[in-house]
């Protein structure tokens, strides 16, 4: 089942990036994902299969403002 994405939506992976980060969050959404990475800036193309495969959790969704504001 894939999952439901939206715009700027904070995904935790579960293999980190190379420069520590494992939070993306969304900047496309079609046939691929486009995905930028939180700590360094660096912007990925997954096909939808392979984001549902390394997708951990939904840390925050796109829209909602943080809780701690």
């Amino acid at each position: 089942m894939l999952p439901d994405l939206r715009m700027a939506d904070v995904l935790r992976l579960r293999k980190a990036h190379p420069c520590g980060s494992t939070d993306w969050v969304v900047v496309r959404l079609g046939a691929d994902i486009g995905l930028k990475c939180t700590g360094c800036g660096r912007r990925i193309l997954l096909s939808r299969r392979e984001v549902v495969r390394r997708l951990k959790t939904t840390v925050r969704r796109g829209g909602e403002p943080d809780e701690n504001v």
